[in-house]
């Protein structure tokens, strides 16, 4: 059975840093794309950064680019988002998602693209 479940959020003051981590089970990642969205109160869904593990290529949204890194744990079965810089337009429900389908420049925010979620962790950044 497939599971992402995401720790590490939390409050932080404006210009302070968070690592998220997402913790798969139920499948390898080696294969996998692993995305992190964030999702505000009456906003869409968005996609924040991607991590195509099997080749390592990552995705960033602009307004997040130079402060936010993504990379894959020493654990293997686990991708952190590192956030460093926050804004309060930072705030939001951050999730993980993976897709075994791989994915592109062009893809790699669509959250249709990927099946499978994890449940979310709340990120507030205080002005």
């Amino acid at each position: 059975q497939v599971q992402l479940v995401e720790s590490g959020g939390g409050l932080v003051q404006f210009g302070g840093s968070l690592r998220l981590s997402c913790a798969a089970s139920g499948f390898a990642l080696d294969y996998y794309a692993i995305g992190w969205f964030r999702q505000a109160p009456g906003k869409e869904r968005e996609g924040v950064s991607c991590l195509s593990i099997s080749d390592g290529t990552t995705y960033f949204k602009d307004s997040v680019k130079g402060r936010f890194t993504i990379a894959r744990g020493n654990a293997k079965n686990a991708v952190y988002l590192q956030m460093n810089n926050l804004k309060p337009d930072d705030s939001a429900v951050y999730y993980c998602a993976a897709t075994p389908y791989g994915t592109d420049s062009y893809r790699w925010s669509e959250p249709d693209e990927y099946p499978y979620w994890g449940q979310g962790t709340q990120v507030t950044v205080s002005a």
